[in-house]
C-alpha cells in the first residue's frame, strides 16, 4: 500500500471517529497540525495506552545509530497535556532511539487534541496502520476498541479501512494458548499457522502441534493438514490422531538415530524423513541396528 493510500485510509478512519455534528470544533482541532517544533526530550512523555508493547532492542539500536548520523527525518506527533508537557501520539520508537542516541531535543508535530478518548483512539488507529505491528498486538488493539469504546466490527472496519473478516481473524488469535501467542509475536510461526491452530479447542493439543511446527519447520499447509486429520479422526471416532503420530514418530526416530529428525509432508500427502549423522561410523552403527 502506498503512503498516499495509507494517509487516505487513515483520514477516513479519523473522520469516522469524529463524525458527530455536535463536535465540529473538536474535529478541526483533531486535524490541525502546526509546523514541527524542537521539544526537549525531558518534556515528552510516552503514551501509557500505547498499543505497541513489543519494541525490538536491535531495531532501536539500529535506529539510534541512524539518528546519530542523519538526525530525525520524520518528526514524532505529540499533544500538549495538562501538566504543560507533551504526550506522544505516534513515534515512540523514534523517541526511544533519540534518547539512546544522546539527543536533548527532537522535532515534533503538535496536534490540538484535548479529549483523552480521542487521543487514545487516534493512537490505536495510527498504530494499526503500521506494517510492523505483530498480529497479536493488532488483535489486542481491535479487542480494546470493542471492549473499551463499545465499537463493533463494522465500526472498526470503517475506522481502519479493513474488511470484517480480517479484523475477526486477528481477534480470534487471542483465543490461542499464551505460549503460542508469544511464538507469533516472536516470529517463530506465522498468523496462518495460528489461524489453523485456532480450530483446535484442546490447548494441550494446540501446544503439541505448535512444538511440531517449530521442530519440523512445518508450513501453513502442512499444519492445516494435521489439523484436518485431527478433526476427521474426531468425526469417525477413530483412535488415530495425525498430529500425535507426527510427534510420536519424530521422538522415536530421534531416539533411534540419536540425532535431530525432521518429518515433512508434501502437498500429495507423502512424508519424507531427514536427519544428519555426525560421521560415517554413526551411519554404519544405524545400518547395523536396522539389520538386526
Amino acid at each position: 500500500m502506498s503512503n498516499k493510500k495509507q494517509k487516505r485510509v487513515l483520514g477516513r478512519g479519523l473522520d469516522a471517529l469524529l463524525n458527530s455534528s455536535d463536535d465540529n470544533q473538536s474535529k478541526n482541532d483533531f486535524q490541525k497540525i502546526t509546523n514541527s517544533l524542537e521539544i526537549g526530550l525531558d518534556k515528552i512523555q510516552v503514551n501509557p495506552n500505547q498499543p505497541r508493547t513489543n519494541f525490538d532492542t536491535n531495531e532501536i539500536e539500529n535506529l539510534s545509530l541512524s539518528i546519530k548520523d542523519l538526525g530525525i527525518i520524520q518528526p514524532i506527533t505529540v499533544r500538549k497535556n495538562d501538566t504543560g508537557n507533551y504526550e506522544i501520539i505516534s513515534g515512540e520508537r523514534r523517541f526511544r532511539a533519540s534518547k539512546k542516541a544522546g539527543l536533548s531535543s527532537i522535532p515534533c508535530y503538535i496536534k490540538g487534541v484535548d479529549n483523552e478518548t480521542d487521543v487514545l483512539k487516534m493512537s490505536l488507529v495510527e498504530n494499526i496502520q503500521r506494517v510492523d505491528l505483530d498480529p497479536i498486538e493488532i488483535g489486542l488493539t481491535y479487542e480494546r476498541l470493542i471492549n473499551d469504546y463499545n465499537l463493533n466490527i463494522d465500526s472498526i472496519s470503517r475506522l481502519v479501512g479493513k474488511n470484517r473478516s480480517t479484523i475477526s481473524n486477528y481477534i480470534r488469535l487471542l483465543k490461542l494458548d499464551p505460549i503460542i501467542q508469544s511464538g507469533i509475536r516472536d516470529g517463530f510461526l506465522s498468523m496462518g499457522h495460528g489461524r489453523a491452530l485456532i480450530n483446535i479447542d484442546d490447548k494441550k493439543l494446540q501446544l503439541d502441534i505448535y512444538k511440531q511446527i517449530i521442530s519440523s519447520k512445518l508450513s501453513v499447509r502442512q499444519t492445516e493438514n494435521i489439523v484436518r486429520g485431527k478433526k476427521i479422526s474426531n468425526v469417525s471416532n477413530s483412535s488415530s490422531d495425525v498430529s500425535k503420530i507426527y510427534i510420536d514418530a519424530t521422538n522415536k526416530f530421534e531416539n533411534f538415530f540419536d540425532s535431530k529428525v525432521t518429518l515433512k509432508e508434501n502437498s500429495e500427502g507423502k512424508v519424507s524423513l531427514s536427519t544428519t549423522f555426525k560421521s560415517i561410523n554413526d551411519l554404519y552403527s544405524i545400518i547395523k541396528k536396522l539389520s538386526n
